[in-house]
């Protein structure tokens, strides 16, 4: 009888091994899925970021941007930079949820948005090379101090929309989130439009800090170098315009004329 009680604990002791070794297993099993998804998600969201820097362009977007938001002081220029930073997340957050329908409900094509779009850069880019002392020196000596009130109608459009998200970034944009929508199940769905949404986030947090701050630049070249830099933001306007403009008619003619 003595014998067989150790024998009984032996087992016990041998089962209790066996279930520890299969939540031990099951453990290593969710940290390394976990570690897994967790750099998948970092990587969608540099991904996604990467990918809307060359559209957006916030660093040279804020030169060409800074005519417009010339004359105003530090907190009314901290306050339009963040209404156009506010103005682009929502562009975009709308560009990955609604997008493609908003644009197959109006009938409309990313071409036509492109050709409309760049039509108007080009009109805003030639009134600024055309004022005769540059964009910096068209305004009057008086505005020197104009408030977020002198630009409001400003900021959305043209600003926001088309020059700082325009259509090149919302075809970015429904790509990705087309691609988010590649991986079966809600939550690899969720997780990509997360990565996505967080990716559009730091974008235009970028966004703000450049256009923000871009007068401690200008304060560095000097009144001369202020000039020729922002006589040159103007003319790239102009061509900024011109070569999404261009892009639509030959999107449209890809779409609408095939050669047989």
């Amino acid at each position: 009888m003595g014998s067989r009680v150790p024998v009984a604990g032996a087992l016990r002791n041998g089962g209790v091994a066996r279930r520890l070794g299969r939540v031990d297993a099951r453990l290593e099993g969710w940290r390394s899925g976990s570690m897994e998804e967790t750099l998948k998600f970092v990587r969608l969201v540099f991904v996604g970021f990467i990918a809307l820097f060359p559209p957006v362009n916030p660093i040279g977007t804020a030169l060409m941007v800074d005519p417009f938001l010339h004359g105003l002081d530090r907190s009314s220029r901290k306050a339009a930079s963040v209404r156009i930073a506010l103005y682009c997340l929502a562009i975009c957050t709308v560009s990955v949820l609604v997008g493609g329908w908003l644009l197959r409900l109006f009938g409309l094509s990313l071409p036509v948005v492109q050709l409309a779009g760049g039509i108007l850069i080009c009109r805003m880019g030639w009134q600024l090379l055309t004022s005769g002392q540059g964009a910096k020196d068209s305004h009057p000596a008086s505005d020197d101090n104009r408030g977020i009130g002198d630009v409001e109608e400003l900021l959305f459009y043209p600003l926001a929309f088309p020059m700082t998200t325009g259509a090149a970034t919302i075809s970015v944009l429904l790509t990705l989130s087309a691609h988010a929508q590649t991986e079966p199940g809600w939550p690899a769905y969720l997780a990509n439009l997360g990565a996505l949404l967080l990716a559009i986030v730091l974008t235009c947090s970028l966004i703000y800090f450049c256009y923000a701050f871009t007068p401690a630049l200008l304060q560095r070249l000097g009144p001369q170098g202020s000039t020729i830099l922002n006589r040159l933001s103007a003319f790239l306007v102009f061509c900024v315009g011109l070569q999404i403009a261009v892009s639509g008619i030959s999107n449209l003619v890809h779409q609408h004329w095939q050669p047989r």
